[in-house]
């Protein structure tokens, strides 16, 4: 079979313009499918690629809010910049924590005072802040509240760090997130670093970890003794616990400056309801003396929620007693005989009563109650299958 030579004109003859229009409507439906098949194989291969884009566009948000400009940051400091918080929207102070002054005096002079007054304190090596705080004690008794106010009180950026922010499913993306943390935090000083339920993420270590969990936690505690060779950086890892004993000794060692934040004392308690109670409308006729002598035991957790049963109190029964009252009028008339008319009064009483001294004695009992309940060990009930 002989095939038949192509004529040369074919090749030099100029398309026609149906042809020319043919031509970009077949290759702008190959782009497009093209791309949407790449798009969707991407983000097959990474579920997680939304939350990153999101992550991102948080953390442009959170930049300008926090007034950071012309700093460049990488994918993975992006992710970690989405969890920052901008120290002056928050609305925790030192006002607002009562019953521990000594604590946020010692925490004034070791911690805030070296870094606003750096000029004091530039030749010595021993005066300088310390790399990590530990805060730990009961639940429910100020430990984030400290920290958020030594971030706002002290102008420092704020890194709210969780665990699940270093996870990832890829090997090795997790070291990677964690030293971006750090390479963030030193980009952003002075920051603080926060780790709430920190023997979560860096309890003691043990030969039955996970490889990559072991790799990372190794990636942050050498990242971290980094920050101690430089003296001139301002960076503090804060962490809080109630559980110091699951911590690993490497650890503890990082963090020397700890504080002890014990369940309140009568004093202390009595403070604390002071500061609750301080804008709320009370009776006159309320002894918090008395209130804390029966809250023996209680956190300021507690107290708070006690303090708020008490006030539910007095809406409820302004809710039970909010009705419309019949009344009868004795109406004299000038130069007429006296009639007995009869008027229907509606009486409008939005107004709740203050909170009483029995109000928060019923507070009392029923907190009493759950944290009993709370503290007994739960029976397993073993139900037949029918």
């Amino acid at each position: 079979m002989v095939l038949k030579e192509i004529p040369a004109d074919n090749f030099t003859r100029p398309l026609g313009r149906n042809e020319v229009i043919g031509l970009l409507f077949r290759l702008t439906i190959f782009g497009a499918v093209t791309y949407f098949t790449i798009k969707w194989m991407v983000d097959a291969i990474d579920p997680t690629r939304k939350q990153k884009v999101e992550a991102q566009k948080q953390a442009e948000k959170l930049m300008k809010q926090i007034g950071v400009k012309n700093v460049k940051l990488s994918e993975y400091e992006m992710s970690i910049a989405a969890h920052l918080v901008d120290p002056l929207s928050m609305q925790i102070t030192w006002g607002d924590i009562a019953g521990l002054d000594d604590v946020i005096t010692e925490l004034k002079d070791t911690v805030i005072l070296p870094i606003q007054k750096r000029h004091l304190f530039h030749g010595s090596r021993l005066l300088q802040p310390p790399k990590g705080v530990l805060l730990y004690g009961p639940p429910g008794c100020g430990k984030t509240l400290i920290a958020k106010a030594t971030a706002r009180e002290a102008g420092f950026r704020f890194i709210n760090l969780q665990p699940s922010t270093l996870t990832d499913k890829w090997y090795g993306e997790s070291q990677k997130l964690a030293a971006a943390v750090f390479s963030l935090a030193i980009k952003l000083q002075p920051s603080i670093i926060f780790i709430d339920e920190i023997d979560s993420f860096l309890r003691s270590r043990s030969s039955s970890d996970h490889e990559a969990t072991a790799m990372m936690k190794a990636q942050f505690m050498s990242l971290w003794d980094g920050l101690d060779t430089d003296h001139h950086c301002q960076v503090i890892i804060m962490g809080a616990t109630n559980r110091p004993q699951d911590l690993d000794s490497a650890i503890l060692r990082r963090m020397p400056t700890r504080f002890h934040i014990n369940q309140p004392n009568l004093r202390q308690r009595q403070a604390i309801l002071k500061l609750i109670l301080a804008n709320e409308n009370v009776d006159t006729t309320v002894d918090l003396s008395e209130v804390a002598k029966d809250t023996d035991g209680f956190s300021g957790s507690d107290l708070r929620e006690m303090c708020r049963d008490a006030a539910l109190l007095c809406v409820r029964d302004f809710v039970h007693n909010n009705h419309t009252e019949n009344r009868y009028i004795l109406c004299p008339f000038v130069q007429c005989q006296q009639l007995l008319v009869r008027f229907r009064v509606t009486v409008d009483e939005d107004y709740i009563r203050p909170i009483q001294q029995q109000d928060l004695q019923k507070a009392i009992g029923k907190m009493k109650k759950s944290k009993t309940a709370g503290s007994q060990p739960m029976l397993l009930m073993h139900a037949a299958l029918d």
